[in-house]
C-alpha cells in the first residue's frame, strides 16, 4: 500500500489525475491507500475510495518540499507551473516557480533517499517549449533542445535534473513533454497558448474570442483525456522499458489553427465560427513562432502512450466531457 502526491493537484490536470487515480486504486504495481493534493490553492474535495487529503503551501518555501516528502510517497506528479506567458513576463516568479520549486523538490528526495533509501517514481510535466527554431517540420525524438523563452529553459533544465538524478539513483523519474491541452476547459489563463482552446471553448457556448495569430500556425495537440491517459501511463510503466533517455515527447495531432476552425464549423456551424474575431497580438506571435509544429513520437508509442485520433475527435471529447448542449 503507498501514497501518491499530486503537486499542483489542484488545477485542472492535477484534479483529473486524482480522480483517475482514486477510481483506478493501483498505480505502477502499488495499491494505493493515500492520495495528497499539493497547491497554492485548497483542492475541491474528491470522494474516493481512499484516503483524500489536501494541503496548500509554496513549494519554494523553506521546509515545504521537505514536509511533502516525510511521509515517503510511493508516486510523485509535479505538474505545478508558471505557465508560458507569465513565466515570459515575469522572469523572476517563472525561475523561481518553475525551476526553483522544482530543485527544491529532487532535492528533498535526494535527501531523504540518503537517509532512508527512499527512490519514488517521479513523474515530471514538461513541455514542447523546450525545443526551439531552427526546427525540422517533424521532430524526432532526438531533437537537441533549444528553448526559446524563459518557461521552455525552465522545463528544459528541469528535465536535466530528472535525468541525472535518476541517473544517480535517487528517484525513479520520467518527463513527459504534453502537447498543447486542447480544448482546455474553464477560464481562460495566462498561457500564450490560451487561444488555441479559447478560439474553440467560447463560442461552442455562445461567446465571442479572439485569436491573436494568423490561421496558418500550426501546433501539436492532445485533449485533457489523453493527457491524463499519458500521466498514469507514466506511472506504471516498468522502469527498465524506459531506459536511460528519461524524457519523451507525448503523441498527439498536428493541425493549423485553420483547421481548427474548420472541426468547430463541422460541429457547431458558421455562427459559432463567426464569433472569433482576429487582433493580431506580437508578443504573443512572437513566442507561438518558435514553437515546435509536429512531432514523431516514436519512443513514447512504443512505450504504449495513447493519442487522440483527430483533432475532431478532441473537439468531440470536450463537448461529451464538459455536457455541452449544442443548439441546433
Amino acid at each position: 500500500m503507498g501514497e501518491c502526491l499530486i503537486i499542483g493537484g489542484a488545477g485542472m490536470l492535477g484534479l483529473r489525475l486524482a480522480k483517475a487515480l482514486a477510481a483506478k486504486g493501483a498505480i505502477g504495481g502499488t495499491q494505493l491507500d493515500a492520495l495528497t493534493l499539493f497547491d497554492v490553492v485548497e483542492a475541491p474535495t474528491i470522494e474516493a475510495a481512499i484516503e483524500v487529503t489536501t494541503r496548500t503551501g509554496d513549494l519554494t518555501a523553506p521546509g515545504a518540499a521537505d514536509a511533502l516528502i516525510a511521509s515517503r510517497p510511493a508516486i510523485i506528479y509535479h505538474l505545478a507551473a508558471i505557465v508560458s506567458g507569465e513565466a515570459e513576463r515575469d522572469f523572476d516568479k517563472g525561475y523561481r516557480i518553475n525551476l526553483d520549486g522544482t530543485r527544491h523538490l529532487f532535492e528533498a528526495i535526494r535527501q531523504e533517499h540518503l537517509r532512508t533509501g527512499y527512490c519514488p517514481r517521479v513523474v515530471f510535466s514538461s513541455s514542447l517549449a523546450v525545443f526551439g527554431a531552427p526546427l525540422p517540420d517533424v521532430i524526432g525524438d532526438d531533437q537537441v533542445l533549444t528553448p526559446m523563452s524563459s518557461y521552455g529553459t525552465q522545463k528544459a533544465i528541469g528535465e536535466l535534473l530528472l535525468a541525472d538524478y535518476t541517473r544517480r539513483g535517487f528517484m525513479d523519474g520520467i518527463g513527459i513533454r504534453l502537447p498543447t491541452i486542447c480544448i482546455r476547459p474553464g477560464k481562460p489563463n495566462a498561457a500564450a497558448s490560451g487561444f488555441f482552446s479559447s478560439i474553440l471553448r467560447e463560442p461552442l457556448v455562445g461567446e465571442d474570442a479572439v485569436l491573436p495569430v494568423s490561421p496558418d500556425v500550426r501546433h501539436w495537440f492532445a485533449s485533457p483525456r489523453a493527457a491524463i491517459g499519458f500521466l498514469v501511463h507514466a506511472g506504471d510503466i516498468a522502469a527498465d522499458t524506459i531506459g536511460t533517455r528519461r524524457n519523451l515527447t507525448m503523441p498527439g495531432v498536428t493541425a493549423t489553427v485553420a483547421e481548427e476552425i474548420e472541426a468547430l464549423r463541422r460541429v457547431a456551424g458558421d455562427a459559432a465560427v463567426a464569433r472569433i474575431r482576429h487582433e493580431p497580438d506580437a508578443a504573443i506571435d512572437a513566442i507561438i513562432s518558435t514553437w515546435p509544429k509536429a512531432f514523431d513520437a516514436r519512443r513514447a508509442l512504443e512505450l504504449g502512450f495513447t493519442p487522440d485520433m483527430s483533432f475532431d475527435a478532441i473537439l468531440d471529447a470536450h463537448i461529451a466531457d464538459e455536457q455541452i448542449e449544442l443548439s441546433a
